[in-house]
């Protein structure tokens, strides 16, 4: 019988709270036994509300791209161009400093020929839908669309990653060169827009 209030929600909850305790690298260390622990119960129990540590991985992978992907709805919405790349790369640098063992679960792309990864297939899908919308004031052309995605993408998860494990050591303000990294991305949306 499983613990009362147990559930397979309760459990990813348990594993997202420990990704982020865990900082950048808290998702890769996740284990099923840190969230027994936690949830104050043997390993053995959690096989009652998931099926193994990568049905566990899965989940929060699913959770926290979900929940980025509302949080670059939010950030975007009725905005176009320029502007719109600005605030989704704001969003996701900010994400990432709030959440970053969640953040760093958004980055394991789902396998598509894989069932068990649909769900995640179909949050990532929409937070792909998400940023292209957002990118759409460019007039990129449609082919165009992903190589941009992946462009925004890139920048901002290097910059974040260094920025988390502390790759930036020299006093000169951080803000400063992450705003003229993101200001170039714009400047190579807008040539990728014009050579479509």
């Amino acid at each position: 019988m499983p613990r009362v209030g147990l559930t397979r929600a309760a459990v990813t909850s348990v594993a997202l709270d420990l990704v982020d305790e865990g900082g950048a690298g808290g998702f890769d260390r996740l284990t099923l036994a840190a969230v027994a622990a936690r949830a104050g119960v043997a390993v053995p129990s959690l096989y009652k509300h998931v099926a193994s540590l990568d049905d566990l991985r899965r989940l929060v992978a699913t959770a926290s791209v979900e929940e980025l992907t509302r949080v670059l709805a939010a950030a975007t919405i009725g905005r176009s161009g320029p502007d719109a790349l600005h605030s989704a790369a704001d969003a996701m640098r900010d994400y990432a400093g709030r959440h970053p063992g969640r953040y760093a679960s958004t980055q394991v792309a789902p396998d598509l020929s894989d069932d068990a990864d649909a769900d995640l297939a179909s949050a990532a899908a929409r937070t792909i839908a998400v940023l292209a919308a957002a990118l759409r004031g460019f007039g990129l052309p449609e082919d165009s669309m992903i190589d941009a995605i992946r462009m925004l993408r890139s920048a901002v998860h290097g910059f974040v990653i260094l920025e988390l494990t502390g790759g930036f050591g020299l006093p000169e303000d951080l803000d400063r060169s992450y705003r003229l990294l993101i200001d170039g991305i714009v400047v190579g949306v807008a040539a990728l827009a014009e050579a479509g």
